[in-house]
């Protein structure tokens, strides 16, 4: 098992900035990536970024590319989401995920653990 406790999300003009915070405790031994993903009411979950645990390489969805970082605190085991130039359109509850499988980062259901999502306003 592992626990994934999400924080940091709040309300915020737009263009502003917020940083997400994943704190991983557990079997995070196993871990192969992390990842950020956001969902609005009545819509699928979508992708925002991720993180490969080893080597860190990262991946971002297109629509907060140049915007958004992702990066990791290795000795807390914390991944963050480091998310600027905040438009409307980026209102959702956010949730990082754990994933022990190789495979791809960009579906959720390749997630096998989750946070209790966070979420994030933001005002026009």
């Amino acid at each position: 098992q592992v626990q994934l406790v999400n924080s940091g999300g709040g309300l915020v003009q737009a263009g502003g900035s917020l940083r997400l915070s994943c704190a991983a405790s557990g079997r995070t031994f196993s871990t192969y990536a992390m990842g950020w993903f956001r969902q609005t009411p009545g819509k699928v979950r979508d992708f925002v970024a991720a993180l490969i645990w080893s080597g860190g390489r990262t991946y971002y969805a297109d629509s907060v590319k140049g915007r958004f970082n992702i990066s990791r605190d290795n000795a807390k085991i914390t991944v963050y989401l480091q998310m600027n130039s905040l438009k409307p359109e980026d209102t959702a509850v956010y949730y990082c995920a754990h994933s022990k499988y190789e495979r791809s980062v960009l579906y959720s259901t390749n997630y096998d653990f989750w946070g209790q999502g966070t979420p994030v306003t933001v005002s026009s």
